[in-house]
């Protein structure tokens, strides 16, 4: 039997509005090469200018996962020609980075939690993009210089699913603390897997393999069950040392395999040295104050909810997983939702509707401020549910918000007054005298279809709590 052992390099594009060592701006989607200047181009005498606000933002992610934010830290020259990199190195940090030994908890099916921990966070500038049409190849500076913070993790992992929940957290943390989109799609959020295999109960690490630039999590998942499965065949077959190498890998989409780059270089090879157009970066107590406001951030979102609202941790933890949708809850017990209720209407019913749209909680076409006015109603028994979820599908095609007016157009304000929910059950059991015998009689399980026939006589306007009291009392 083998153990998995997996560490990762998370890449996130800060949300700055200039890049890393000069004021190009960092919009994404601009005309090719458009926001490039002498410095990002590399040009002769161009020199880097290290921008406050990724400095900001990297000290509140250290702040934020209690790591040592350093006051003063430096830059470094990683040396690779690549078509890419026009300066013919990065600039990055490898000897003192500005942020080092964090740790992150990962919560674990059997509602544990795990610590996993991380090596450092550091500043590096971006490199270009290849695009490759044809014959032909070319590059796009507009992202050489963009800030990145590269997040790199203990080798603490021991499964995909574990690999998956660090990289889900870690991607909700970076979110609430507005540091970064992390939009996965564009590339701002990324990672590099890092993986190995052991003999259970074997101390020493096995050949470790990296995966590149992997930007969903499903891949993640499936880039480390094909390599495991690989590593763990080539085991087995005593062809362990002929095929698994130190390299660097490529994840196939396509293809659903790892398929080989190049060998894997060690730090000497890169050449670092210190970057000598670059003084240490010494931060200032304002900037400290600045970078320690910190928003409340998933794990306390949890236990507020669970020990304030009362709601489920399961349900907790799927709410807060995402910023959007945590903000989304809130709004709702704002207006007037009772929690249990809302975690309810937004799990169950409005996701569910959402996913079969293909939509999100950032595109619902339903405003958190319009379901926890719906989700009021059915609290106090202005509507039933059947009624709101009536209202909800009808809100998912039509622009409506008017919540009281959609009760009223389409007939659903649930009928809650006695005498009128006694007129109908007195006409039930009129047209059923043999029934009302048999019920009497002993036959108990009658009274579902008691309650039925009065529910389809309202057309589901009357309150079932008031139509089972009265129905017991009449039948008695």
């Amino acid at each position: 039997m083998f153990e998995t052992v997996i560490g990762l390099e998370v890449h996130v594009q800060l949300n700055t509005k200039t890049k890393l060592f000069c004021s190009c701006p960092t919009s994404f989607g601009a005309p090719q090469n458009s926001n490039t200047c002498p410095t990002c181009l590399a040009l002769p005498g161009a020199l880097p200018v290290v921008n406050k606000e990724a400095a900001i933002k990297a000290m509140r992610l250290g702040y934020a996962i209690n790591a040592v934010v350093n006051h003063s830290s430096n830059f470094d020259r990683k040396s690779y020609f690549y078509p890419d990199s026009p300066m013919a190195y990065q600039i990055t940090q490898l000897h003192k980075a500005i942020v080092q030994k964090g740790e992150l908890f990962i919560d674990l099916p059997d509602g544990t939690q795990k610590r996993i921990g991380m090596t450092q966070a550091h500043l590096e500038a971006d490199a270009g993009k290849n695009m490759h049409e044809g014959n032909h190849s070319k590059v796009d500076l507009n992202r050489a210089g963009t800030p990145l913070l590269e997040i790199v993790s203990e080798p603490d992992m021991r499964s995909a699913e574990e690999a998956v929940a660090y990289l889900k957290k870690l991607h909700a943390t970076v979110r609430y603390l507005g540091i970064s989109d992390a939009n996965m799609q564009e590339g701002s959020f990324r990672c590099d897997v890092n993986v190995s295999i052991r003999p259970k109960g074997q101390e020493a690490f096995g050949t470790r393999v990296e995966i590149k630039n992997i930007n969903s999590f499903k891949f993640v998942s499936a880039a480390i069950a094909y390599e495991v499965q690989r590593q763990s065949e080539a085991y087995e077959d005593g062809i362990y040392t002929q095929e698994v190498h130190q390299e660097t890998r490529l994840w196939s989409v396509e293809e659903g395999v790892t398929k080989s780059m190049r060998g894997k270089e060690e730090a000497a090879d890169y050449r670092y040295f210190p970057d000598p157009d670059l003084r240490p970066l010494v931060v200032t107590p304002e900037m400290i104050e600045e970078a320690q406001q910190m928003p409340e951030l998933p794990d306390a979102k949890v236990k507020r909810y669970v020990e304030e609202l009362g709601i489920k941790k399961v349900d907790a933890l799927i709410i807060t997983s995402d910023k959007e949708m945590a903000s989304y809850f809130e709004e709702m017990i704002a207006q007037g939702a009772v929690a249990k209720t809302a975690v309810t209407w937004l799990i169950s019913e409005l996701l569910g509707r959402l996913n079969k749209a293909s939509l999100t909680i950032e595109t619902t076409p339903i405003d958190a401020k319009t379901l926890g006015r719906l989700v009021s109603k059915i609290s106090d028994d202005s509507i039933s549910g059947k009624g709101a979820k009536e209202i909800l599908d009808h809100m998912m095609e039509h622009e409506s918000r008017d919540i009281d007016a959609l009760i009223d157009e389409l007939g659903l304000a649930q009928v809650s007054d006695d005498g009128a929910i006694l007129a109908i059950i007195d006409g039930i059991l009129e047209a059923n005298p043999q029934k009302v015998a048999e019920y009497q009689a002993g036959k108990e399980k009658l009274f579902g279809f008691f309650v039925g026939q009065t529910m389809k006589a309202s057309k589901g306007t009357a309150n079932p709590a008031k139509v089972n009291t009265l129905l017991k009392q009449r039948l008695s």
